[in-house]
């Protein structure tokens, strides 16, 4: 559980740190004026970056457990989390309903 907190927290921040690089590569890649010897070469280039430095790898992890299912993106807390943090009181503006 705390394992998977740290892989997630690693991938984040090797996307954060090589995303204006993949965004740079994928541009040229994409640009249809640039000779494409010179395309391909930066498609090498991408694929020599690290894999967990693609956006794609990361996934929405509970803060708190590691639960990667039912996770709420506006606070990275998963429905169960997030539950007992509410009947707590711990979160602010969340109240429970009753009628």
């Amino acid at each position: 559980m705390v394992n998977s907190i740290q892989r997630d927290k690693k991938r984040r921040l090797l996307s954060k740190s090589y995303e204006l690089l993949r965004m740079q590569y994928q541009s040229i890649i994409k640009n249809r004026s640039i000779p494409q010897d010179l395309r391909y070469s930066y498609i090498l280039k991408l694929t020599q970056l690290p894999r967990n430095s693609s956006m794609i790898r990361l996934k929405n992890r509970c803060v708190i457990t590691g639960r990667s299912k039912s996770v709420y993106r506006f606070c990275r807390l998963s429905r169960i989390s997030f539950r007992e943090l509410a009947s707590k009181g711990l979160l602010m503006g969340i109240t429970k309903s009753s009628w």
